[in-house]
């Protein structure tokens, strides 16, 4: 039988001095241009946490609103209040920066976190109130340090500054003298990601309703590469994640694959339990800083606030079937092989259309797709359009090469078979995941039948290759109980055929 999803979790972390300090967009231009008037402004231009948890796609992303409510909101986005937001959602939370560093420092197994001491005791007590976090996590916050200890560090031994409103409150040092993969750069990016991802973890583990020793394996989908000198890439997030998260039987590995790595993950979770290898695997990814601030320059040059001022994570419980949850069916894969080439009608049609002739079904009778849910809002102003708008009218028009579609039902294919984006440009985050846990509801409560997830990665910016790359799978409703139908069908029929063969044996034997 087909694995299932059990639940889903999706966070956010509110980060804006991180936008100035780590953002490669901000850190490029402070070497190349410091004294730019961007520089300047970008300080200006920071939203408050209270206004990123009340942002409609914010909202949206924790799970507080549906695509399909969203969707009627007038566009675009960035001036409109959500009323009533709320900072915990259904699928996770919008967790503000001060909280943040501290689960970072719990995250922190070699010490290389400092945090200011009046920092800490500020806002410790915040940190712990906050339900998701165990009693285990809040006890690894270290009583603080001087800022002077900290100040120290930052000026004289390449220490990545930590800060908050603006002032320096801590700092990432350097886990090795010469190691450029150990740098302070490399161990705040590590660690962000790593921090986040447990943030979702922990929620994934709550919203499947499953106790944290049922976690068998894990697989982190995320950005970044964690190694050193002798193995710059060899990971593991994953284990590395469960471990504070408290996955005490868990073991795991990490997947990369850019912006197609979740969707990958997915197929081998979902492989991995249907072959009966684990009972319970958790997809997880953390965020990316280097992704903060992204399109800031074209943000602040149409005077919107720069809205990629958040950390995006999200993990998926994928388990043995139980005859409720949704499946993920194995026999409907998409795949980007080598051979297809990056012309975007072949692209959607290796990915879309050539699953769903093997199932023998059609391009309409997919009733949700969620492909690059990037956010509008963002991508817009940054010139590179509406990109989930983008991909249905590919779908639609495919359809309708197809004969499957009609030609005057294009624009109606997009709203009833696509989705608003609503999802951070946190490169891996956006691609087709951010729908999965809205699908398991939808599909449990009878809204639709069926969705498929569509993960698209750039492998060119690598160096290594210049081909493009994609995966993609169905989720359905569970037919567990069909196919024990069948199954019960097939058991009477075998009797039959048995006794008759029996029968028609002895008339045989009596007859000679």
């Amino acid at each position: 039988m087909n694995s299932v999803i059990k639940g889903a979790s999706y966070v956010l972390v509110h980060t804006p001095d991180m936008v100035l300090y780590n953002g490669t967009t901000q850190t490029t231009e402070k070497i190349v241009n410091p004294e730019s008037e961007y520089l300047k402004e970008v300080p200006k231009n920071l939203r408050s946490y209270e206004e990123a948890v009340s942002y409609w796609p914010n909202q949206t992303y924790i799970g507080n609103v549906h695509p399909d409510e969203l969707a009627e909101v007038e566009f675009p986005w960035y001036d409109k209040k959500k009323e009533g937001a709320d900072r915990y959602g259904k699928y996770g939370e919008i967790m503000p920066q001060e909280e943040f560093l501290f689960l970072v420092q719990a995250s922190d197994m070699f010490e290389v976190v400092r945090l200011d001491k009046e920092f800490v005791a500020k806002y410790k007590d915040a940190f712990a109130a906050n339900p998701i976090i165990t009693d285990d996590i809040a006890g690894r916050i270290h009583e603080g340090v001087e800022l002077s200890e900290i100040e120290h560090f930052v000026k004289e031994e390449h220490a990545e500054g930590l800060y908050h409103d603006g002032k320096l409150v801590g700092c990432v040092k350097r886990a090795h003298d010469i190691d450029v993969n150990l740098s302070a750069h490399v161990m705040h990016e590590n660690l962000m990601s790593k921090a986040s991802s447990v943030l979702a973890l922990l929620y994934a583990v709550r919203n499947a309703g499953i106790d944290k020793a049922e976690v068998e394996y894990v697989i982190d989908c995320a950005e970044e590469a964690c190694g050193d000198m002798n193995q710059r890439g060899g990971g593991n997030f994953a284990k590395a994640a469960a471990e504070v998260a408290g996955l005490v039987n868990a073991t795991g590995s990490d997947a990369r694959g850019f912006c197609a790595a979740p969707t990958h993950a997915v197929i081998e979770a979902a492989a991995l339990v249907k072959s009966g290898a684990y009972k319970t695997v958790v997809v997880t990814s953390g965020g990316c800083t280097a992704k903060l601030g992204m399109n800031g320059k074209d943000h602040i040059k149409k005077g919107l606030p720069i809205l990629e001022d958040c950390l995006g994570g999200f993990a998926v419980v994928i388990s043995e079937n139980d005859g409720v949850n949704p499946e993920i069916d194995l026999n409907m894969l998409g795949r980007h092989s080598v051979g297809t080439g990056s012309a975007p009608q072949n692209v959607i049609g290796s990915l879309v259309a050539d699953p769903l002739d093997r199932a023998g079904m059609k391009i309409p009778e997919i009733d949700k797709y969620s492909p690059e849910m990037q956010n509008p809002d963002i991508t817009k102003p940054a010139g590179a359009g509406d990109v989930p708008l983008a991909n249905y009218k590919m779908i639609a028009a495919l359809a309708v090469k197809r004969g499957e579609l009609d030609r005057k039902e294009l624009a109606g294919f997009t709203k009833e078979h696509g989705l608003t984006g609503w999802a951070p440009t946190q490169g891996h985050i956006p691609s087709g995941v951010p729908y999965i846990g809205f699908a398991r509801e939808d599909i449990l409560a009878g809204k639709i039948r069926n969705a498929m997830i569509i993960g698209k990665g750039s492998l060119f910016l690598g160096r290594m290759t210049n081909l493009f790359d994609g995966v993609s799978f169905v989720i359905h409703g569970n037919t567990a109980a069909e196919e024990g139908t069948q199954a019960g069908v097939s058991e009477e029929e075998v009797k039959g055929l048995i006794a008759k063969a029996m029968k028609d044996f002895a008339a045989t034997l009596m007859a000679e």
